[in-house]
């Protein structure tokens, strides 16, 4: 019995239909394959640098006051069980990055869910912006279905990401992470635990044993290894807004109301921390019957340079 004639038109429906299925599929894995030199091979065998099998796991690094790095490595046979656990809500869930805020209350964790962030496979590492620091994170990385049900796969250790002004933006580059690796592996909590998978990513990724803490509080490693800054140099900026308006009126920034002086200039002067700010600058009317607003949208990135010694380049 011959099969009834399909359309054009219904071949392309389904085809395009069976694409979208497949990027969903797609952006759904979280698996990494194996992990060469900050790249995920998905075909490769699933082997660490010490030959030991890849297994799940997801670190947690401080770049600054404001951002924090997750990177991780996720097999395939933990998003196959994932869908197996979720069974029907699978066709629902969407990978995330769970972050959430830590108290140490009586010694006993506590864990408060700050947010939930969409992620998608084919991705290895994610910078999660930070509000208010200093403060306490954990991430862990599952799946969240249409009904909140979290599946997690693995969790991260535990950071504490410094005041505002105690270290500064670092590049996203491995490369740069090498200049500086002893510090954001401290601000990331590697000396004061026994380093666990966060000592072992670094090793594998700058190829180097990484220094541990003595019974005395000391550091102990290869003194080459040890970093000495030889030309304090700190270097920060601020941000000024000005403006004028009707005298009488009132000026609010970012909501927060603006002193106005009594010809209605005002001058604001504030931090600008490394990140990206969309600040809403609004007047209002004495009456209340008028209002004009002004957005002003600022981003500060600051790379810190490699030192350089002069008399090498005499």
């Amino acid at each position: 019995m011959r099969a009834p004639k399909v359309s054009a038109k219904t071949a392309r429906i389904r085809a395009q239909l069976r694409r979208q299925k497949e990027q969903a599929e797609k952006h759904r894995d979280l698996s990494t394959g194996t992990l060469v030199g900050g790249s995920a091979v998905q075909n490769g065998p699933q082997r660490t640098r010490a030959g030991e099998p890849h297994r799940d796991r997801i670190v947690l690094m401080v770049r600054d006051s404001y951002w924090l790095q997750a990177t991780w490595e996720i097999t395939r046979a933990s998003v196959a069980r994932a869908e197996s656990s979720l069974a029907e809500r699978w066709h629902t869930a969407k990978p995330v990055l769970r972050v959430m805020e830590v108290e140490d209350v009586a010694n006993n964790i506590a864990e408060t869910v700050q947010r939930d962030i969409p992620i998608h496979g084919g991705v290895d590492t994610w910078y999660i912006d930070v509000q208010e620091p200093p403060t306490r994170f954990r991430v862990a990385i599952g799946y969240i279905t249409s009904d909140d049900h979290f599946h997690p796969i693995c969790r991260s250790n535990i950071v504490e990401t410094p005041s505002p002004g105690e270290c500064e933006r670092l590049d996203e580059h491995w490369h740069d992470i090498a200049d500086d690796y002893e510090r954001i592996y401290s601000l990331s909590g590697g000396y004061d635990t026994d380093g666990g998978d966060l000592k072992e990513i670094f090793e594998e990724r700058l190829h180097r044993s990484m220094p541990t803490r003595g019974s005395q509080g000391q550091l102990t490693a290869d003194p080459t290894l040890l970093r000495q800054s030889k030309l304090p140099f700190e270097v920060d900026a601020e941000l000024i807004v000005f403006g004028r308006t009707a005298s009488g009126s009132s000026v609010s920034l970012g909501g927060r109301p603006v002193k106005l002086q009594s010809d209605g200039t005002f001058t604001v002067r504030m931090k600008l921390p490394d990140k990206r700010q969309v600040l809403p600058v609004t007047a209002e009317s004495r009456d209340g019957m008028r209002q004009r607003t002004t957005v002003i949208a600022v981003e500060r990135n600051t790379k810190v340079m490699e030192a350089v010694d002069v008399k090498d380049n005499m």
